[in-house]
């Protein structure tokens, strides 16, 4: 499948193959997964203190004769704190249990939850696979609510990765005839409810994706347009290809990109890493020719017997000296017997 290669100024420079990623059948089921795989391994744990609500000096007592208890009085056996007393009688008040003012909670959150899950590798490829395949697709594409030119899909070039300006980025895409997409992205809901204390206060919409070869200006300069997302095509996952689960985001991918994808079979079961270059050690070669190997055995055998002969001629001088030694001790004292 070939695609047209455009330039910011909206101007065809030719055409690429795309890879056979862009080729692979859409599965919904398998998106979803590994969107929620994503999601929950980066989920913030949280919970509440293990000791909130039990801070308090509350008491329960279950036995008929307890001094001070609750046992006989018409009352529920609940935890309860004194505040006052007069004698046996009490002014007290429920806490510590669940359902008492300021009791602890039944079953609070827990901190130590893991919200983390697991995929297949294989089976998270296939579903970055299929929601590349889904970006192709224009119906899915508009059926996701995105606004597209129509010459969508296409494939942008590499100038695209040198513009350092957020309004170059901006009038490039503009060019391209995204107007109405940056339009709708601008627009943002305003949520109700507690989500406004948590970050969530305006509920804002997707818009293009760009994705490039590798670090480039266009990283930086196209994060502050609204809607829009800019990743490196090795740090592409199905949640950026389909938010919220739903394949078929408008993406725009440059021929870096591209040539990277087809080059190193990325989201394949056959990737390519690049080896780094190290240095290469010389060792000296085994010996191959037969003649070659009979010299060097010769020249051994040679240096063996050598070797072996010097040992044999230190042998024989150390003994010859060792015979000599008593003649001259036996020749010395008779003089010291004279003397």
């Amino acid at each position: 499948m070939k695609l047209k290669i455009f330039d910011p100024k909206n101007n065809e420079k030719g055409s690429v193959d795309l890879p056979e990623v862009f080729s692979e059948p859409v599965r919904d089921d398998l998106i979803k997964r590994a969107v929620e795989v994503v999601q929950a391994n980066s989920r913030q744990p949280y919970g509440s203190d293990p000791m909130a609500g039990k801070k308090c000096s509350a008491e329960l007592s279950r036995r008929r004769r307890k001094y001070r208890g609750s046992y006989g009085h018409g009352i529920s056996r609940v935890p309860r704190k004194i505040l006052s007393r007069n004698g046996t009688r009490l002014n007290w008040v429920g806490a510590f249990a669940p359902g008492t003012v300021g009791g602890r909670r039944a079953h609070p959150p827990k901190a130590s939850k893991i919200w983390a899950k697991k995929i297949n590798i294989r089976e998270r490829r296939k579903a970055i696979r299929s929601a590349i395949a889904a970006t192709l697709l224009k119906d899915l594409v508009e059926k996701r609510g995105h606004k597209l030119p129509d010459a969508y899909p296409f494939i942008i070039s590499n100038d695209f990765e040198s513009l350092s300006k957020t309004r170059d980025v901006e009038k490039a895409l503009l060019a391209l005839g995204f107007k109405p997409e940056l339009e709708r992205c601008e627009n943002s809901t305003f949520r109700a409810g507690r989500s406004r204390l948590r970050g969530r206060k305006y509920r804002k919409k997707k818009g293009p994706l760009l994705v490039v070869g590798d670090d480039c200006p266009l990283l930086r300069s196209a994060q502050n347009i609204a809607g829009v997302d800019v990743v490196k095509v090795s740090y592409l996952n199905a949640e950026l290809l389909a938010p919220g689960s739903v394949p078929g985001r408008l993406t725009l991918f440059t021929e870096s990109a591209i040539d990277r994808l087809a080059k190193e079979l990325l989201f394949t079961d056959k990737i390519v890493v690049p080896k780094e270059e190290t240095v290469k050690k010389e060792f000296p070669k085994k010996v191959k020719d037969k003649e070659a190997r009979d010299k060097k055995r010769e020249a051994a055998v040679k240096l063996a017997a050598k070797r072996s002969a010097n040992k044999s001629a230190e042998t024989g001088t150390s003994e010859s000296s060792s015979e000599t030694e008593p003649e001259s001790s036996s020749e010395t004292a008779p003089e010291v017997a004279e003397a």
